[in-house]
């Protein structure tokens, strides 16, 4: 059995690190490869690259995915076990 909280804030630990790691990668671009990933990275709703406050709520809305997929993940898993009796 997992614990849906202590799965759900791992998952949330694992994406904030990687969108920490992506917009540091986006930094270090060329130019071409810079303006595409920056394209990328705007799909998340109302972040503007550049903008720190954006950029914190860019996390903020990654993180309450990554709660809520996790969440669902390990209440799945949970509710696939089968117990014999």
């Amino acid at each position: 059995m997992l614990f849906k909280t202590k799965y759900a804030a791992l998952c949330v630990l694992g994406i904030e690190i990687f969108y920490v790691l992506c917009l540091g990668y986006g930094l270090v671009l060329s130019a071409k490869g810079r303006d595409l990933h920056q394209a990328l990275v705007e799909l998340i709703p109302g972040f503007v690259w550049g903008n720190p406050v954006s950029m914190v709520w860019g996390a903020v809305y990654m993180g309450i995915l990554a709660w809520i997929a996790g969440w669902y993940i390990a209440w799945m898993h949970n509710a696939s076990i089968v117990t014999v009796k």
